[in-house]
């Protein structure tokens, strides 16, 4: 190669542009071919990228309509602009309710005496106790920090649910207290250890002093909890949000002394919204498809993809699953998506979506609307519940057998008789542990109670219980006259449902015939489906395992046990369609499959190239030693020539001379 550039020197005629000239025509055919085959493999992996996107555009709305809670969308409305409803879907019902907001949740206020500044006179020294929502922490306050200003700060570093700041009046400085949350519970405690030794004068650290007996601060804002009246039922909560009274909604209140209508509607137009968007994708795809496999009739050309088996493949899988009666649904009033107006259009291949049917099938057939597009089970026991199936579940009956029904774990104290009985200091708190997990303090109000009363006065303060709202558990509270006994019963069901005692009063026992002590736990449910064995928790049974019961869940909200009829799973369009598009565009899918096989025509077609560059560079060297020897040799002869020439030249004149 290094000597290239000296290549038709002899000959004139064996150069580097005839050596350059007949290695690109060496080249062409081949290259041209791999150009060919490169072009066109990514054009298909771009091709098979575009129809997997388009697929899986279709999994989203196909996976809401999966979903049997999509297609039963309510909405809620107020009549009153101070009351804002919001509404899951998932756990609301129609129903319609009169809410009357008698008080708004406040965050307590404090506020001290007049300072003539901020940051420069020492207040005095000790340590302030802030308990806040049950809380508590020590703020020592000494030569670093005893000034109005170094207060605050203190109070602020202690991250315990208050702060604190300075405000300049005009006439001098307050210190103001704040409680970081509305409501009674959060509530600011302030008691002093003042280093004078006197712990409730207005003198020193203790003129901070807000414990219910020293109150030397004053409350410019009191802590109140919001209160709202729904349908005359008066609840209590710390926030302006009030949730866990109707199921499913949400109530933000904003105004007292008003009174709103509430309404919970199903959202009709917005179940037919979520098919319209099935439909919409569906016939996205189809137009993907079309562009990628149709046949254009002025051209006389094919897409690209144009009798793919993976996209007839697809197409056919998808047709059995829209076209036909859903499995389980041949005798229902609603079998097909053309019942609810989803009909094939067979000019496009497309579908077309009369809305106001849609609404009309879904008014009068709710339950066969959702089977038609959502998994369902449908129980034959009004007292089994279906919840859920698993991903291998199949379409079909089920029959369920229960060993055993779940219980709810109780306390029950002791016979103290059925006469009045006398709440007082001595007997008015008690503590409980619910569930396990949940702690309970109980404060009684002081008066004298029947026995009936008492339980009722228990349960209005179980109802109040903040930490009882904060878990979703609730616990029963009832006197029995047969036992004589105060029952306490949990709301949930299972092995992990009890009430304990856990702390009394002085009196307690005696008096209310509670003590410190465990309850009786409750059982979880037990059965098979199908004769498969399952798990039971609380009053749920699941099937683990294998077989075609595989992942149903149930509810047993209580009966006898034995056999208890039948489950029939439905699997709807919907879930069908998500299994189908799961299956194809996953990692072992048909179009990562040929997407892979063309990523390895890709790797192939390089290494050609590289052998095709090899042998190319082999054929270059090859004419360059063939062009260089010859050219030598040329050069050789015309040395030769040359000097032949010469000497005949010079001999030329002797022979005229001789002539």
């Amino acid at each position: 190669m290094a000597g290239i550039s000296s290549l038709g020197i002899g000959s004139g005629v064996l150069s580097s542009d005839l050596v350059d000239q007949l290695v690109a025509a060496e080249k062409k055919p081949t290259s041209q071919r791999l150009d060919f085959n490169q072009k066109r493999t990514e054009a298909l992996i771009s091709a098979y990228g575009k129809l997997k996107s388009a697929i899986t555009d279709l999994r989203l709305p196909m996976r809401q309509l999966s979903s049997p809670d999509n297609l039963k969308a309510f909405s809620g409305s107020s009549s009153n602009d101070g009351v804002s409803v919001s509404v899951d879907s998932k756990k609301a019902s129609q129903g319609t309710y009169t809410v009357q907001v008698d008080s708004l949740a406040q965050a307590q206020s404090l506020a001290s005496g007049t300072f003539q500044d901020r940051d420069t006179t020492a207040i005095g020294s000790g340590t302030l106790t802030l308990n806040v929502g049950g809380e508590t922490a020590n703020i020592t306050i000494d030569s670093s920090n005893n000034t109005l200003q170094g207060i605050a700060a203190a109070i602020n570093d202690a991250g315990i649910g208050a702060s604190a700041g300075v405000i300049d009046t005009g006439s001098g400085y307050r210190l103001v207290f704040s409680a970081n949350e509305t409501g009674v519970e959060n509530a600011v405690s302030v008691s002093v250890s003042d280093s004078d030794g006197n712990n409730t004068d207005a003198t020193g650290l203790s003129q901070f002093a807000f414990d219910g007996t020293t109150n030397n601060l004053t409350e410019t804002v009191a802590a109140k909890d919001a209160v709202v009246q729904v349908n005359g039922i008066s609840i209590s909560r710390p926030t302006n949000s009030i949730d866990n009274v109707i199921d499913g909604v949400s109530l933000d209140v904003t105004q007292e002394g008003i009174t709103s209508t509430v309404k919970v509607t199903q959202d009709f137009n917005k179940v037919a919204d979520r098919v319209g968007s099935f439909v919409d994708s569906f016939n996205a795809l189809q137009q993907t498809i079309k562009g990628l496999a149709g046949y254009n009739a002025e051209t006389g050309q094919g897409g690209i993809l144009s009798g793919d088996s993976t996209v007839r493949g697809i197409q056919n899988q998808l047709r059995q699953i829209i076209g036909r009666v859903v499995p389980g649904m041949e005798n229902a009033s609603v079998r097909t998506l053309a019942d609810v107006g989803i009909s094939t259009n067979y000019e496009t291949g497309g579908l077309d979506f009369d809305k106001q049917k849609f609404i009309g099938k879904l008014k009068a057939n709710p339950n066969d609307v959702t089977a038609l597009f959502a998994e369902q089970g449908r129980t034959s026991d009004d007292q089994i519940e279906f919840l859920r199936s698993g991903v291998n579940t199949e379409p079909g009956e089920y029959s369920v057998n229960i060993s055993q029904v779940a219980t709810q774990g109780a306390y029950t104290g002791t016979n103290v008789g059925t006469g009045s009985v006398t709440i007082d200091a001595n007997n008015d708190q008690f503590s409980l542990l619910v569930d396990g997990e949940t702690s309970v303090s109980v404060q009684l109000t002081a008066g004298t109670y029947t026995r009936d009363g008492l339980a009722a006065e228990i349960q209005n303060q179980l109802n109040a219980s903040s930490a009882l709202a904060a878990s979703g558990k609730s616990v029963i509270a009832e006197f029995d006259a047969t036992s004589g006994a105060i029952k306490f019963t949990s709301d949930s069901y299972g092995s992990n449902s009890n009430v304990n005692v856990t702390s009394v009063d002085t009196n307690t026992q005696a008096q209310l015939g509670l003590s410190v002590a465990s309850g009786t736990a409750g059982v979880d449910v037990a059965g098979t489906i199908n004769g498969q064995r399952a798990t039971g928790e609380g009053q749920n049974l699941f099937v683990e395992g294998a077989g075609g019961a595989a992942g149903i869940e149930v509810r047993v909200n209580g009966g006898t046990t034995g056999n208890r009829g039948k489950i029939e799973f439905i699997q709807g369009v919907g879930e069908r369609t998500v299994d189908l598009i799961t299956n194809v565009v996953g990692s072992d899918g048909s179009i990562s499959a040929k997407t892979e096989g063309l990523r390895k025509d890709l790797d192939r077609i390089a290494e050609d190239r590289a052998r095709l560059d090899s042998r190319i560079a082999s054929y270059r060297e090859r004419l360059v030693a063939q062009f260089t020897a010859a050219d030598s040799l040329i050069s050789q002869l015309n040395s030769t020539q040359d000097y032949v020439s010469q000497q005949l030249a010079a001999l030329a004149p002797q022979n005229n001379q001789k002539n």
